[in-house]
């Protein structure tokens, strides 16, 4: 037991050396201006304030913390993590991804986001960009649920734009595999990325009308269905072991093991999480932080947006 118990730290030391390497390089493939520590000096409450918000928001919402986990993902695959996905319209200069058929009626947690910003604000005023508040909801959400945590690269600025052509493009519900696996290595992740981010569908809901059983019994079609039938609010490795059963709510998750390629790629990577929980949890960590670095805006790039829903006027 003593010797298991031994093993066990030292694979938790060896993954820790790792992972610290694995930021670092991640932060000098971002220009080396992303940092764990960035609001250290500037803001140091900045965690805490984000977790503050998100646990008063679940409390009248339990979908809140899937919600802001899928905010992330959909900002960093458009463009880069730009907060991108939060700006309302104005025509003619901004035309809102929030209308795209991947984003339409599905993606959610703006007002959450808004009070994040305003207690941010109140807090220290023009520091915190709302492309890093999504990063830092992202990792604070998933740890609520009982997922891994990971340091959180920060230091992205906002954007002044919107990429309506390529939110037409996100990865959706039904995509086959080898879509999915193109969509993913656009922005320079991986099966093994692939394999691991799609497991945040292990909590969270979706409508119907995009199951696989395509709404049954007379349900309308914004009727809404637990991505996880098992242990829907908590974020664990459970969503692998549905795979397995060939319970997958959403046709692009069960296509990591029936597509006929899957074999050679997806699929063994599914059955290790499905068996190790900790392995998924760390590999979980590792992608968030390499999408996390997708494309930032840095420096002086983009701007720190006084409100996450519009860009600012001339003179902030």
């Amino acid at each position: 037991m003593a010797a298991s118990s031994r093993f066990a730290s030292l694979g938790l030391l060896l993954f820790a050396a790792h992972f610290a390497v694995f930021l670092a390089s991640a932060g000098a493939a971002a220009g080396s201006s992303l940092s764990s520590t960035f609001y250290d000096a500037l803001c140091p409450r900045a965690h805490d304030i984000v977790r503050h918000v998100i646990q008063d928001a679940r409390v009248a919402d339990p979908r809140i913390p899937a919600s802001l986990n899928r905010l992330h993902f959909h900002d960093c695959f458009v463009n880069g993590c730009d907060g991108s996905i939060l700006l309302d319209d104005e025509l003619p200069a901004i035309q809102s991804e929030k209308h795209v058929p991947a984003n339409k009626n599905s993606a959610r947690g703006f007002p959450v986001v808004d009070a994040i910003k305003s207690a941010l604000e109140k807090a220290c005023p023009g520091i915190v960009s709302c492309a890093d508040i999504l990063a830092l909801a992202a990792e604070i959400s998933v740890e609520l649920a009982g997922g891994p945590r990971w340091r959180v690269l920060l230091g992205r600025r906002d954007g002044t734009t919107t990429n309506i052509q390529s939110a037409n493009n996100l990865p959706n519900f039904f995509d086959p595999l080898n879509v999915l696996q193109q969509k993913f290595r656009n922005v320079n992740l991986d099966d093994t990325d692939l394999v691991a981010l799609q497991g945040a569908h292990t909590f969270g809901k979706v409508q119907c009308q995009f199951t696989r059983q395509n709404c049954t019994g007379g349900q309308a079609r914004g009727a809404l269905e637990n991505l996880d039938r098992v242990t829907p609010k908590v974020f664990d490795n459970e969503y692998y072991a549905n795979l397995l059963r060939g319970r997958a709510q959403l046709p692009s998750d069960q296509v990591m093991l029936s597509d006929p390629a899957a074999a050679a790629t997806t699929a063994p990577i599914v059955h290790r999480f499905a068996g190790n929980q900790r392995d998924f949890f760390q590999n979980f960590a590792v992608s968030m932080v390499k999408m996390g670095n997708i494309s930032p805006l840095t420096g002086s790039a983009g701007e720190i947006r006084k409100n996450c829903r519009r860009v600012n006027r001339r003179g902030y």
